[in-house]
């Protein structure tokens, strides 16, 4: 059985997609939700999930060993950042050498980097008048949103469409295509 941690900043409705998608599954299981917002949304739906779910603060996971020593423990064989806003620690990273996926809402190379999360993508998107825009799966390295792509997914953007009208879309892509990526990923 693969084990699979989560890493999210927010309301969780992809860690809560990832849950349900893996309950009862006999290849993998979301074992541990991580955040580091100690009133993020995710921490009620893991609960509800009955997943095990912690929160940290920017000290045990950047000037201690505090959050990799509970990955350590954890063993997990993939860790998934799902609207995770931090940026990724190098020694995580190091310890868990290819197993660190991150989910983009929008097709890297384009819209990345450190700051484009959330709304403030999909407001760019809009604000170029782009045709269209997507999800990226990709394995997180040192670098916001740099690393190796695994999977994009993409969606065509009407002239009447608002930032909000491309984040449903986003988040559209995301609720269909992310567990099954991180399955082809752990089924490898």
């Amino acid at each position: 059985m693969k084990r699979i941690v989560i890493f999210a900043s927010g309301s969780g409705t992809n860690a809560e997609n990832l849950i349900k998608f893996f309950h009862n599954r006999e290849n993998a299981s979301v074992i541990q939700v991580l955040t580091n917002n100690p009133h993020a949304k995710v921490l009620d739906r893991a609960k509800k999930l009955k997943v095990s779910a912690l929160s940290f603060n920017k000290i045990a996971i950047s000037e201690t060993e505090d959050v990799l020593n509970i990955l350590k423990a954890a063993k997990p064989d993939l860790i998934v950042l799902a609207g995770y806003l931090w940026k990724f620690p190098d020694n995580i990273l190091a310890a868990f050498p290819n197993k660190v996926i991150n989910v983009h809402p929008a097709l890297l190379p384009n819209y990345g980097g450190k700051g484009m999360y959330g709304m403030h993508v999909h407001n760019a998107v809009i604000a170029n008048k782009e045709k269209e825009t997507g999800i990226t799966i990709h394995y997180v390295n040192e670098h916001y949103d740099e690393g190796t792509v695994i999977f994009q997914a993409k969606c065509n953007i009407t002239e009447t469409d608002t930032a909000n009208d491309v984040a449903a879309k986003i988040h559209q892509l995301e609720m269909e295509h992310f567990p099954q990526v991180v399955n082809d990923i752990l089924s490898k």
